[in-house]
């Protein structure tokens, strides 16, 4: 718990992010007084984050807060906080299904859920977004095994698999899977297809903006033009999504799309807004994918859906990202019936973090 001599935290990798996961009840209850502690453990505002656990990039100043579920229906509640890294932010208006793959072996780990003798299931309520997702995973003797040979793109080395189905994600932040009621809309001059199957997403043909689709995180970053136009695309979108101003908002992220390259269905490259992921979330994935299957959908025409029905591979510019995402036409509407991922988590230290003093 919180103590004048620090904190207690484990650190931990989900997928391919990496953040600090705390119980609720080692924070404070407001939210204002955990928001300040928590930028001070994360070393925020500082382009380095030098004195905090922070990485200096928005996928390692990530932070979980979890706890016993009250009710019956689901095991934990985990509510994921985004940290700003330059600047001093802390925000829940968006879900990480990355961080989301250590929430089961973290809830081991501090004595929420008992771990079976050879698998555990918890059922996690995302309190972002109201959704469950059910993670599975390896509980060898009753203890939580990250060793094995799962390799996932994007981490290096291997480490046991943590199965993800995920329940209620469609429209879980905008109230649709398409939420401006159509699968495509003109914006900003190029056509776009705005999707929520877990991330809000904007999804983008990378040619409607000079780009090829292949160019590194790198170069992408430093085309000043391409991030103002790209910040125009986004507020507009948000609007018709009926996200309102998000200006100061992580979501909706922004997706380029283009054929696949590598023998993959589609490829990505994602805005975090500002900052482009080396892979690609993991409800980012399910959105693509259920964006991508609707016919009629940017994308949908670049994509290789040849392999549909037994994989969605998602093309990053670290490799790939499998899911098992499915879409149906109901009516006017589509329905999601199916959105699952595999992953991998490994804790990396259990101790106490000591907060910066207040400047």
């Amino acid at each position: 718990m919180a103590t004048a001599d620090g904190v207690r935290c484990l650190y931990m990798r989900g997928g391919t992010s990496k953040g600090a996961y705390f119980l609720a009840g080692d924070l404070p209850a407001d939210e204002a007084e955990r928001d300040d502690l928590l930028l001070r453990i994360m070393g925020t505002p500082d382009p380095r984050q030098i004195d905090g656990l922070g990485g200096a990039h928005p996928l390692t100043s990530k932070v979980a807060v979890v706890r016993r579920s009250s009710g019956d229906e689901t095991d934990v509640d985990y509510i994921f906080l985004q940290v700003g890294v330059d600047e001093a932010f802390v925000t829940d208006k968006q879900n990480c299904g990355n961080l989301l793959a250590a929430i089961g072996p973290f809830a081991v780990e501090r004595g929420l859920i008992p771990a079976g003798e050879k698998t555990t299931t918890v059922r996690i309520r995302m309190v972002n977004t109201n959704s469950v997702a059910t993670a599975t995973f390896a509980t060898p003797g009753g203890r939580v095994d990250y060793d094995g040979d799962l390799a996932i793109d994007g981490v290096p080395g291997r480490a046991a698999a943590i199965s993800l189905d995920f329940e209620g994600t469609a429209g879980s932040s905008t109230g649709a899977l398409f939420p401006t009621g159509r699968v495509t809309d003109e914006v900003g001059g190029i056509t776009v297809t705005c999707v929520d199957n877990g991330m809000p997403t904007v999804l983008m043909r990378a040619a409607d903006l000079g780009l090829t689709g292949q160019e590194s995180p790198a170069d992408l970053e430093v085309d000043s033009a391409l991030g103002q136009r790209l910040a125009g695309i986004r507020m507009h979108a948000a609007r018709l999504m009926g996200m309102g101003d998000v200006s100061t908002a992580t979501v909706p992220k922004l997706v380029l799309l283009s054929a696949p390259n590598h023998g993959g269905t589609i490829s990505t490259r994602s805005f975090l807004p500002v900052r482009v992921h080396t892979s690609i979330g993991v409800l980012g994935a399910l959105t693509v994918g259920a964006g991508v299957i609707a016919e009629g959908s940017v994308g949908h025409e670049l994509a290789d859906l040849s392999a549909i029905g037994t994989r969605f591979s998602i093309e990053h510019p670290t490799g790939h990202f499998d899911v098992d995402v499915a879409v149906e036409p109901a009516g006017e509407e589509w329905l999601v019936t199916r959105s699952a991922a595999i992953r991998t988590a490994r804790k990396i230290f259990d101790g106490t973090v000591f907060p910066r003093p207040r400047l």
